[in-house]
C-alpha cells in the first residue's frame, strides 16, 4: 500500500517531525491504537496531548490533536483513536500500516494533568470513548498513587466492544512501579449505555452521579473535602459531568484557586 501521508517534497522542519507506525491494533471498525517512533528530545507530562497530521495530495497538512497514552519514559508514543466515517483526518489513518508515517509536532501541549489538583483522598478518572487515552498514561505516574488512596477509573462507551484496553487496565494493579503496597487503590468502573451487562453499570455518568450509583459502586462517599476529578470525553458529557459536580460543591481548579475539578474535551 503506498504511504499516503508523506507528499514527495515534505520534509520534517523546526515544527514536526515525520514518524513511522510500528504497530497497529484495531479494536472494532471505528476504534484503533497505533504508536509511533519517538523522536529524541520529544518529552510530555501524562494528561498533555500532540497534534498529528497527515500531508495532503494538494501540498497541504491536516492535523488533530491526540492525547498520549503511553508512558514518559517508553521509547515510543502511543495514541487512541475513533475512526470518523469520512474524516479527513481518520479515514486516511484508518488506511494506514506498519510502516507508514505521520506528521508529529515537536511539543506536547495542555494542562490537563494530575498535578493541577491538590492532593485528596479520591482520584475519579471519568471518560467517555477515546477520552481514557491521557488516563492509561496519568495512571504511569508513580506520584498519581502515592498522592491518593483510591483511583476510580470510569469509562463509559455505548456498546461492549468499545471497552478498549481491558487488560491493559487490570495489569496495571500489578505494574512494578507500583508493586503490592498501591495495588488495590485502583478500581475499574465499565459503564455500557446501550446494553445491560454484568459487571457495567448502564447510564450517563452524570446521571450516575446524581442518582449516587457511581460513588455506591465504588463504596465511596463524594465530597469536596475528599474528591477529586478528572473528566475527559465528549463535550456534552464534560458539560453534564461538571454541572453535575458543581451542584455536589465541586468546582473547577485554577492557578489562582485551587479546586476539585479539571477538565478536557475528547474533540
Amino acid at each position: 500500500m503506498p504511504d499516503i501521508t508523506t507528499a514527495p517534497a515534505l520534509a520534517q522542519n523546526d515544527k514536526f517531525t515525520i514518524e513511522r507506525i510500528n504497530w497497529l491494533r484495531h479494536w472494532n471498525d471505528k476504534l484503533l491504537s497505533f504508536r509511533l517512533t519517538r523522536p529524541e528530545g520529544f518529552r510530555f507530562t501524562p494528561g498533555q496531548f500532540v497534534r498529528l497530521g497527515h500531508a495532503l495530495p494538494d501540498g497541504g497538512q491536516v492535523w488533530r490533536a491526540y492525547s498520549m497514552v503511553s508512558a514518559p519514559w517508553d521509547d515510543y508514543l502511543e495514541f487512541y483513536s475513533i475512526v470518523v466515517p469520512g474524516g479527513q483526518f481518520t479515514s486516511r489513518l484508518a488506511q494506514l500500516g506498519e510502516g507508514d508515517s505521520v506528521l508529529l509536532e515537536r511539543k506536547a501541549i495542555g494542562f490537563f494533568t494530575a498535578d493541577r489538583l491538590p492532593d485528596g483522598e479520591q482520584l475519579w478518572l471519568l471518560a467517555t470513548g477515546t477520552g481514557l487515552a491521557p488516563y492509561l498514561s496519568i495512571l504511569q505516574q508513580e506520584d498519581v498513587w502515592q498522592r491518593f488512596e483510591h483511583i476510580v477509573l470510569v469509562h463509559c462507551v455505548r456498546e461492549t466492544g468499545e471497552l478498549a484496553y481491558r487488560d491493559e487496565i487490570a495489569a496495571l494493579r500489578d505494574h512494578p512501579l507500583h508493586g503490592d503496597a498501591y495495588a488495590h487503590k485502583l478500581q475499574y468502573l465499565p459503564v455500557v449505555t446501550r446494553e445491560q451487562l454484568p459487571g457495567c453499570l448502564h447510564a450517563r455518568i452524570p446521571a450516575l452521579l446524581a442518582s449516587g450509583e457511581l460513588a455506591a459502586a465504588a463504596g465511596l462517599a463524594i465530597s469536596p473535602e475528599a474528591s477529586r476529578f478528572m473528566i475527559c470525553g465528549n463535550p456534552r458529557m464534560v458539560k453534564d459531568t461538571y454541572a453535575q459536580l458543581q451542584q455536589l460543591g465541586c468546582r473547577l481548579a485554577r492557578l489562582a484557586a485551587p479546586g476539585q475539578v479539571v477538565l478536557e474535551n475528547g474533540w
